[in-house]
């Protein structure tokens, strides 16, 4: 995944050309997932230990999501798709592009200081390669909910996938995940964070529970838009199973445009 580092330091370099001041606010909407924005995402989760083998692997979604009203509803679509390098049976890295997963999440009324939010979620069986998907239909629900503070925010991401439909000999999908998302906001633009995914494969009884500690920085251009660029280490503390990260590094950079650039 070279491609995606070289992306990535380009980024950096071209940060420090001018850009505007970003408010506390400004950084409390710009890293939740809740805000009524177009939004580009590349991320990049990047195992370098992984229980039960010495391989490693690599998952780099390109994701993207757009506001939008059905019936006078609110809400927010992200669709992901993923490209995947993973270890194959005979030790050789497997690559290719994974399931599509869409998730649309209608945006309820606050309870007080708490954003709320859920919807429908599907996967469909669009990976190239057996290793790098599930070979299933999948549908189920995410829900969300966002406390933004003074300080940054705090919150969770739920999401539940269960199989309908695809190839019989490939294993059932009964998998929840469970995202806390911690952000404390810094000077500059800078901010610090924890978001690991918690995995939960329910036919299997394997599971695993990442912990996260990096940090971020956020630009503002002169049209609007948002930068994100961030790197989160990310180190399992439960699990259960083999073929899931002992440790891996989480990196990505958004993109958040307003609904009317100028």
């Amino acid at each position: 995944m070279k491609l995606q580092s070289i992306f990535f330091v380009m980024m950096i370099l071209f940060a420090h050309r001018a850009f505007c001041e970003v408010s506390d606010d400004e950084m409390n909407k710009s890293n939740n997932p809740l805000t009524p924005s177009v939004g580009l995402n590349f991320h990049d989760y990047i195992a370098s230990s992984i229980f039960g083998t010495d391989e490693t692997s690599n998952t780099f979604f390109l994701r993207g999501s757009t506001p939008q009203k059905i019936g006078g509803l609110p809400q927010l679509t992200r669709v992901s798709i993923p490209y995947l390098s993973v270890p194959g049976i005979d030790g050789d890295q497997i690559t290719g592009v994974g399931d599509l997963n869409i998730f649309d999440i209608f945006l309820l009324r606050p309870i007080g200081n708490v954003q709320l939010g859920i919807g429908p979620y599907f996967v469909f069986p669009t990976a190239s390669e057996d290793e790098t998907g599930a070979g299933k239909w999948q549908i189920g629900f995410s829900g969300t909910a966002i406390s933004p503070k003074p300080w940054g925010l705090v919150g969770a991401l739920l999401t539940y996938q269960h199989d309908i439909a695809g190839d019989k000999d490939r294993p059932t999908q009964n998998i929840t995940t469970f995202q806390p998302l911690i952000m404390y906001n810094l000077p500059a633009g800078f901010y610090a964070r924890s978001t690991g995914i918690w995995f939960f494969n329910f036919e299997t009884g394997d599971y695993y529970i990442p912990v996260g500690v990096g940090g971020g920085k956020i630009w503002k251009l002169e049209s609007g838009i948002n930068m994100n660029l961030f790197a989160e280490p990310q180190w399992t503390v439960a699990h259960e199973g083999d073929g899931v990260p002992n440790f891996q590094t989480f990196v990505g950079l958004n993109f958040q445009f307003p609904l009317h650039v100028q």
